[in-house]
């Protein structure tokens, strides 16, 4: 009877545990790349209640198509709020979570030096074999680089020079390691890595890449999802996303690199 009664004891305590906590799945934009390395560790050194955050980078149309198609992310952050405009139209997102977070701007990399004289009308140069930019079908950082080259007259000149990464962050590989000349790719990745030199690019020159976050609803974690949307929200958060050039229309950040 005692051993009955212990074995009951047990398993009560058992029960009675803290639920084992989800994992947070993130799935973001590839130019969140660097700043993620930051705003992970931020995350939860803040939070009272830490969580295993799981984060997927790619480009954002893929992403979204995933999302429709029910993958299980608890917060999806956009290169463009066209694609949260999509997933919430899917049903797979919800829409009053939306919030905008920057403005993305492009700029023009090289490794070593000279990037900071270069423009989009430049890249017409021969020597400029291989241009690389994400692939404009589904990344919107790839996109405004095409738009900036054809702003610029160029497009024809150079399109059979373009290669093209996945998606911005794979674009941005292809200078770093040689296999392209120069990219066309986001400031927060150009900020990140100390080994090369880049000019902005005229945001006159291409559509605002308007980023935007939501919290989606084919997860299991989205109260995680919401703790940290507000992170990124409050100061702490925003401070680490100006420093990688995640900026709001009208602010600002220092041109020289």
């Amino acid at each position: 009877m005692k051993r009955r009664a212990w074995l009951w004891l047990l398993l009560f305590a058992v029960g009675c545990k803290a639920p084992h906590s989800e994992p947070l799945r993130v799935a973001a934009a590839a130019d969140l790349a660097h700043a993620f390395a930051e705003l992970a560790p931020a995350f939860n050194a803040q939070s009272s209640t830490p969580v295993d955050l799981k984060l997927s980078l790619g480009a954002t149309g893929l992403l979204a198509r995933q999302i429709t198609q029910g993958a299980p992310f608890d917060l999806f952050l956009a290169a463009n709020v066209s694609y949260v405009e999509q997933v919430v139209k899917a049903g797979a997102c919800d829409g009053e979570s939306v919030a905008k977070y920057a403005r993305g701007r492009l700029v023009i990399w090289v490794k070593g030096a000279g990037g900071a004289e270069l423009t989009p009308a430049s890249l017409s140069d021969a020597r400029f074999k291989h241009i690389a930019i994400a692939n404009p079908e589904h990344a919107p950082y790839g996109k405004a680089a095409r738009e900036a080259l054809t702003h610029a007259g160029v497009w024809s000149q150079v399109s059979q020079r373009t290669v093209y990464g996945e998606n911005v962050q794979q674009a941005f590989e292809l200078a770093q390691s040689g296999n392209a000349d120069v990219a066309i790719v986001g400031l927060s990745l150009a900020i990140g890595t100390a080994q090369g030199s880049w000019a902005m690019v005229d945001e006159a020159s291409y559509a605002p890449i308007d980023q935007a976050l939501v919290v989606c609803k084919h997860g299991t974690n989205a109260a995680g999802a919401r703790r940290l949307k507000a992170f990124l929200e409050a100061p702490a958060g925003r401070t680490i996303l100006r420093k990688f050039g995640f900026l709001m229309p009208g602010e600002s950040w220092a041109l020289a690199p």
